[in-house]
Parts: C-alpha cells; structure tokens; sequence
C-alpha cells in the first residue's frame, strides 16, 4: 500500500508544478494579460496615434494583440514645420485618451518597457534616437525613413550588430496581401516589376527618403536584393521616375504617381502589386518581430533600399546618368569610418 502522507505529498508537488507551468504560460509574450510593454518615440507622426490605437484598443476591428503602448518620448524638430506642429495634438490623444505616460528621455522610457517603436516622421535625429535603445539591447523598429542618409542607415545597423541587438526598417506597404503574395511565389520569379507611389519631397532629406520610399520598399520586396545600378529621369508627365538594374538582367521601376500600386511580371504570369492595406499588417510584424526578436526583413535589404535611393539622388546630380549602388555604398561607409 501507498502511505498516505506519500500520496499527500506526490499531490502538493503535482499542485506545485501545475501552477508553475500556469504561470510560465502567462508570461509568454502575446498571451491574455501578458502584453509586452511597448515604447514610442516621436509623437510627431499620425502613425504614432495609428498603431497606439491598434495595439491598445481591443474594440478596434484591426486590433493588434500581444503589445500595449505604455509610455512615450514626445521628440519633435523645431525646424520642421511638419513635425513641431504636430506633436501637441498626438501627444494629447496618447495620454488623455490612451493613457500612455511621458517619459522624460529615452534612456528612461527604455528602462520601463520591452521592446520600442522609433516613429519620429524626421529621419535626421533617428541615430541618436536609436543609440540607447539598441545600446539597452531592447528591440527596435523603425518607421520610414529609417535615417536621412546611406551612411546612417549602414551606422545604425552596425552598432546593432555589435550590440546584438534585433532593429529592422519597413515601409507598411511591404506587408500588404498582393505584394506579400508574389514575395512567396505566386508568379515564380519576378523578371520586372514597376510600382509608384506619392512622392512628396522636402529639403531635409534626400528626395526619395521622404515620401517616395513607400513605391520603392514595394518594388524591392517583390524584387529583392541584387540591384546593381540605377537611373533617374522623369515620367512623360514631368514626374520622378527611376530605374533599377538587377543582377541577371532583371529590371524594376519606380515613379511617382497619385495612389498606390503597380505590376510585377514573374515566371509564371504578372500580378498587381504595391497597394496600400492598412497599418494593421505592418504593426502585427513588429509584434512578431518584438515577441521572437527575428526581423522579417534583413539589414542588407534595407541597406539596398537606401542605396537605390541614394544612387538615384546621384543620377539626378549628374544629368540622368546611371549610378552604381557599389558607388554610393563605397561613398557612404568612407564617411562613416572617418567619424
């Protein structure tokens, strides 16, 4: 026979572990009442008050679960007029209606949260930004521009990787459905691609940085890397117009246009690309992305992306004459290495 203080004690230990286990369940990131605690910089950008909402409001049709926004370092360009202006306004939705808390610099909204979103609309300051985040290992994203020029964005993604810490760059538009669809095949191998997009510019950033980026992250997702030179002219209707040369004789284009979209021509017929479907897709990636610390898209992706945008700032310099990316990325880690 089993003593019964035995069988008592083999029941305590049972108890023991199911409420171990109960607890290590609830402290997987994702799961209910266990979000990951998010932190925002820049409160200068709608997409501040967009991905609060569909991270923090459960009501919300597109609610994105597994993270909640819980403190923010408002940032701000005082000579931007598209930044400062704004900052007041989204700064009250984040906190009266939100309940996101201020923090009163970025070292310590690092130390309270898991992860950050870098949403400044300014490139320029992203660096600096960045620094005590992927300094505090914590990991990062980072919306459009990832920086205001080549030589940042190939700065920051080597201090992240001397740091060990997880940082990935993307446009929404890269995660919409149709785009996605052909990134995984569904006409075999993209031959040629052309998208377009908006292109607003303004005098801070290199032209296609600010705005323009959004056709171009679509184009290079359907395309991939491997893009060896570019050149820009214009559209029949005077608008910006680049084109892309790929390794094996693949070509792409982006130009500037009203809405968002294109074609992309593969092995096994063509498909319409690069629309706009939400925030939603995007910010469920950098949940992804928070929770397994893996970036859906590569530093050399991204590197490629402002390279294309940079060589093509190069083309139009020199009259329209085709650039190398090898150039620019050369140019660009010159003038980081005398930093």
């Amino acid at each position: 026979m089993v003593d019964r203080r035995m069988l008592l004690t083999l029941s305590m230990i049972h108890r023991h572990w199911l409420l171990m286990a109960a607890l290590c369940v609830a402290v997987q990131p994702g799961t209910i009442g266990a979000d990951l605690r998010l932190g925002m910089i820049g409160l200068d950008t709608s997409h501040a008050t967009a991905f609060t909402k569909l991270l923090n409001d459960p009501s919300d049709k597109d609610h994105v679960p597994g993270g909640r926004v819980v403190v923010a370092f408002r940032g701000g360009s005082p000579d931007l007029a598209s930044s400062w202006s704004r900052v007041e306004e989204y700064t009250r939705e984040l906190t009266g209606k939100w309940g996101v808390r201020l923090a009163s610099d970025i070292p310590a909204l690092c130390r309270e949260v898991d992860a950050v979103l870098l949403e400044s609309v300014d490139g320029r300051p992203h660096p600096s930004q960045a620094r005590p985040v992927i300094e505090a290992g914590l990991p990062l994203y980072i919306d459009k521009p990832m920086a205001a020029s080549l030589g940042d964005v190939v700065e920051m993604f080597r201090l992240a990787k001397s740091k060990g810490t997880p940082v990935f760059s993307a446009s929404s538009l890269r995660f919409a459905r149709k785009t996605q669809a052909v990134r995984n095949g569904s006409i075999g191998k993209v031959l040629s691609a052309e998208t377009f997009s908006p292109c607003h510019l303004d005098p801070t950033h290199p032209d296609l940085f600010w705005y323009g980026i959004h056709g171009v992250e679509s184009l290079f997702t359907v395309m991939g890397t491997g893009c060896e030179s570019v050149r820009r002219d214009k559209t029949p209707e005077g608008k910006v117009r680049v084109t892309g040369w790929w390794k094996g004789g693949r070509t792409g284009t982006y130009y500037e246009a009203e809405g968002y979209g294109g074609k992309a021509k593969g092995e096994k017929g063509e498909a319409e690309v690069g629309n706009f479907d939400g925030y939603a897709p995007l910010v469920v990636e950098v949940v992804k992305f928070f929770q397994t610390r893996v970036a859906p898209v590569s530093p050399e992706e991204t590197t490629e992306i402002f390279a294309f945008m940079e060589a093509a700032d190069e083309s139009k310099r020199r009259g329209g004459e085709s650039v190398t990316l090898k150039e620019v990325l050369e140019k660009a880690a010159k003038k980081g290495a005398t930093k």
